[in-house]
């Protein structure tokens, strides 16, 4: 399947800071996972690979995922002051840089995030140019999606024809699935599915789907820039 472009691959972003992959890349990969989560994070562990690890610091990365984490939009001008944002919101947070990772894109950000409720999410997004994003992984699950779309990520019993009815649902809607990607950890093991609309889903729909007795997650994220 051809890979997708958006109106970020044209103009680029709105945006504060001086670099759209380390800025406005970096909140909006902060703003998908704290979605994926749930819940505003209440700790995270912020770990920067390869070219992000050298510059994270001098280009303002560290702000801007503070920012994102924080659900900043990438042109809000609290973004610069966001360490002092993130100290009076209680927001506990570690930076990491891992330097010479080689398998992975050159900014690549891996987060590990806590809410207050206890639940967790390990997000890795890629920052690829001109804000645009790559969610490549979710709790250990290949997914690769660009949140430029609205965004349904199911966890559900790998049962035969889970697929086709979660589409079909999803049809009756009269919504186009864009992309789908679908993984598991072992046979008959638990398998996630991440699926990119063209529109969002109604809500009865997203609870009819949470009621299935096979389905055991259903995490709903709307295009992040809307």
């Amino acid at each position: 399947m051809a890979e997708k472009s958006s109106i970020f691959d044209m103009i680029g972003p709105v945006m504060i800071g001086p670099s759209s992959s380390h800025t406005a890349g970096v909140v909006r990969i902060a703003r998908a996972a704290i979605r994926i989560l749930g819940a505003p994070p209440v700790e995270a562990t912020i770990t920067f690979y390869n070219s992000f690890a050298r510059t994270y610091e001098g280009h303002g990365s560290d702000r801007a995922i503070l920012a994102g984490l924080m659900d900043y939009k990438t042109d809000d001008t609290r973004i610069k002051e966001s360490f002092e944002f993130a100290k009076e919101q209680g927001l506990k947070y570690t930076f990491k840089s891992v330097g010479n990772a080689s398998t992975m894109h050159p900014n690549t950000i891996k987060l590990n995030l806590i809410a207050a409720d206890g639940r967790t999410a390990e997000v890795i997004g890629q920052s690829r140019g001109g804000g645009v994003i790559s969610i490549v992984e979710v709790d250990g699950f290949p997914s690769n999606f660009s949140a430029n779309l609205h965004t349904l990520i199911i966890d559900a019993d790998d049962v035969k024809g889970s697929i086709a009815f979660i589409s079909d649902i999803i049809a009756h809607d009269d919504c186009n699935i864009a992309t789908m990607n679908v993984s598991r950890k072992g046979r008959n093991d638990v398998a996630r599915q991440f699926i990119e609309m063209d529109s969002g889903l109604r809500p009865i729909t997203l609870e009819y789907l949470r009621q299935l007795s096979w389905v055991k997650q259903v995490i709903y994220i709307p295009n992040i820039d809307l």
